[in-house]
């Protein structure tokens, strides 16, 4: 993998956040398998998949992991909490810098209830 897209995709900065949030890992139960790949490699390809929109299968091997360990841990990931801890950690590393500017937010309607029939 071109070092320019890793390093594009998860800068050091970022890595510095994520790392301590990454759940150790854990072989899989029925044992066997290969030699763990690291995290930072993973999360790298993660981050591809999920902004680019290429379906897990398509995974291009020059990330350095396979499609199925690629997704195995971001449901191992998403299990743990990940996205949500790595969320706040963001927000709170942008504020502690005063990078953040609560003056206008944007509000998901999509996740909100509509009550049938309100007005």
């Amino acid at each position: 993998m071109a070092v320019d897209l890793a390093r594009e995709l998860v800068p050091d900065g970022l890595w510095k956040i994520v790392a301590p949030l990454i759940p150790p890992f854990r072989p899989r139960q029925q044992g066997g398998g290969t030699v763990p790949v690291a995290d930072r490699k993973v999360f790298t390809a993660v981050v591809y998949v999920l902004s680019s929109g290429c379906a897990w299968r398509y995974l291009p091997p020059t990330f350095g992991t396979s499609p199925s360990t690629a997704h195995r841990r971001f449901t191992t990931w998403t299990k743990a909490g990940l996205w949500r801890r790595l969320h706040r950690a963001v927000l709170d590393e942008l504020g502690a810098r005063g990078k953040l500017d609560w003056t206008s937010a944007i509000i998901d309607a999509a996740s909100v209830r509509a009550k049938r029939g309100a007005r």
